[in-house]
């Protein structure tokens, strides 16, 4: 037992239940690949107490003061940010990021908490006038009904605080089934809002076969509102099955982020930052940036900076001082890497760093930077999600849009110039949900975060987050 890793649970109705005779997964380390823990995975007994637990307390919680509601979450937050330092570091065991970026982490999950405590409290209606006489219009906003929520391994504490808070601060029960990878985290944000007071049973928390506890909560008539980060493939499936019983979905799904660097940009800014911004969480980032697109004017001199600012990073175990990028999740995101450069190749890329495994424990890739990419090679169709990055020049404004949105994604987008008419041309002409224009940290509590095309629908995080959460409800009284 790793004393600095929590036991596993489920958390359902209140109750922390042991794996007992349940199967169970195990949590491996990155760095190392040894075993952390077992995660138990729910049965579809427990799935049904959940859903039943749910719809018990769904009324009451509803009904709860918002005051109250908001009180919950601001404790809930309080308590993730005093006990970030052990959070992050479990999660850095289970997931592998450096722990100063699980620490930040951790620490923005808690805000998220803070945010929507206040959101809580600005859930309004309206008094629309009339069209004859001793009639009164009212338009109410109220919770939609207990929410099922599916979260991947790659930001274990910020991506299920952005449905828990919202959710939770609309008024609706969640049961939520976070990445089995790394399920420590979330259990601990569980923790947070079960010693802050929240009303039990109003959250379950369960890890099982994905596609066995996806089909069975969402075909629950219990359930009213799903919401699912992860990708492409899976967010079709699940809007499927939402689609069979008319339920709202919310799906934030992969990316492929172009960067525009113009000739009149900060060059180097451009350069350095993107490699920080394209190596972050070892390049498992669904807004990364991951195409770069430079004009051809400066195409070598942004290469040879993105060159050398690639080759000063230091890969290794997360909990290492100094570790700038750590592993991958697990041997299916190494294998990925490995097959993608060798395709690019056999295609005619040409590896200007990295391009293979490091050798010896756990789970590592070299950061990989490609050039001369044909068109035909999987990594400019499939986002890589993970320490590769590509160069491309373009000539024109013209040619530069038309590549960034090629793809059907539209995540994330970014553009570095000096000059104001191109970036309001890039910012209109950009087709994604964000977009960074020179610079790369585009994402606060208080901005919605979602994309277009096939990189989702619907918004988490900013005012626009709860109102996926609601419904509107209008009352015409005589």
């Amino acid at each position: 037992m790793n004393l600095a890793y929590d036991p596993l649970y489920l958390f359902i109705g209140g109750h922390w239940l042991q794996a007992g005779n349940r199967d169970t997964a195990p949590v491996t380390n990155p760095a190392d690949g040894s075993v952390l823990a077992r995660v138990p995975l729910a049965t579809k007994a427990d799935l049904d107490l959940a859903l039943t637990t749910a719809e018990s307390v769904a009324a009451s919680w509803r009904n709860t003061f918002p005051d109250e509601r908001a009180a919950i979450l601001r404790r809930a937050g309080a308590l993730i940010r005093e006990r970030a330092p052990r959070i992050a570091r479990m999660l850095t065991l289970e997931e592998g990021k450096p722990l100063n970026e699980a620490l930040d982490e951790v620490n923005r999950a808690g805000e998220y908490f803070e945010w929507f405590a206040e959101e809580a409290r600005r859930i309004d209606g309206r008094v629309v006038p009339a069209n004859r006489p001793g009639v009164q219009q009212l338009v109410k906003r109220q919770a939609i009904g207990t929410v099922a929520a599916f979260t991947p391994w790659n930001f274990p504490a910020i991506t299920p605080a952005r449905k828990l808070s919202a959710a939770l601060a609309a008024g609706c029960p969640v049961i939520i089934k976070p990445g089995e990878e790394a399920p420590a985290t979330a259990l601990a944000l569980a923790r947070a809002l079960d010693d802050a007071g929240l009303p039990k049973g109003v959250l379950q928390v369960v890890f099982g076969v994905p596609d066995m506890v996806s089909a069975h909560l969402i075909a629950s008539p219990i359930v009213r509102k799903v919401t699912f980060t992860g990708s492409v493939p899976v967010g079709r499936l699940l809007s499927a099955r939402a689609a069979e019983g008319v339920k709202p979905i919310t799906l934030e799904l992969g990316g492929h982020g172009p960067v525009l660097v113009f000739k009149d940009a900060d060059i180097e800014a451009a350069a350095v930052g993107g490699v920080a911004n394209r190596f972050r969480g070892t390049g498992q980032v669904c807004i990364s940036s991951t195409r770069f697109l430079i004009q051809r004017e400066v195409y070598d001199a942004f290469t040879e900076q993105f060159i050398t600012a690639t080759r000063k990073l230091k890969v290794g175990d997360g909990l290492e001082e100094g570790t700038q990028v750590g592993p991958l999740a697990n041997t299916r995101q190494l294998e990925k890497m490995e097959q993608l450069v060798a395709d690019a190749v056999e295609h005619g890329a040409r590896i200007l760093t990295g391009g293979k495994r490091v050798p010896g424990p756990g789970f590592f890739f070299e950061p990989t930077v490609l050039a001369d990419v044909p068109m035909e090679a999987r990594v400019m169709q499939e986002e890589p999600f993970g320490p590769i990055a590509i160069l491309r020049p373009f000539d024109t404004l013209k040619d530069g849009l038309e590549e960034a949105n090629r793809l059907p994604y539209g995540l994330s987008a970014y553009a570095f110039t000096r000059d104001a008419r191109t970036a309001i041309d890039v910012g209109d002409g950009l087709e994604a949900g964000m977009i960074g224009i020179n610079q790369y940290r585009i994402i606060a509590t208080e901005l919605p975060f979602g994309g277009m095309k096939e990189s989702g629908h619907g918004s988490e995080g900013g005012a626009e987050g709860i109102s996926y959460y609601l419904t509107n409800k209008f009352i015409s009284q005589a």
